[in-house]
């Protein structure tokens, strides 16, 4: 029985620490995003980065809150919906870094067409 809680801990505390670094990769795509050009897609981030004094703040502030959610989902043992919202940030961020590779991948010529 002690091994089994052990195990359980560790999972529960793994899931928070996968959420915290899928939040930081979310962050860094964004800021990737934002220095080449694309757009924002989620209006409420894109609403926080033009409302704050600077966008980084913005983002830094949606991010912040978003940890406390995750934080909220860990103490309140909403351990299914955080696995889930975790594998939705993971096809996110995977979703971003090619979109960001296409982006890079187009001739200046097309980049000015658009």
């Amino acid at each position: 029985m002690g091994i089994v809680l052990v195990l359980r801990t560790q999972h529960v505390s793994h899931l928070l620490f996968q959420y915290s670094y899928l939040q930081m990769l979310d962050f860094l795509t964004t800021i990737a995003f934002l220095m080449n050009g694309v757009q924002e897609g989620n209006p409420l981030v894109r609403w926080a980065l033009v409302a704050a004094p600077s966008p980084f703040l913005g983002l830094l502030l949606v991010k912040l809150a978003a940890l406390g959610l995750g934080l909220y989902c860990w103490q309140s043992k909403k351990l299914q919906l955080l696995s889930k919202i975790n594998l939705g940030f993971a096809v996110l961020i995977a979703w971003n870094l090619l979109s960001l590779i296409v982006k890079a991948a187009q001739p200046a010529s097309a980049i000015l067409v658009e």
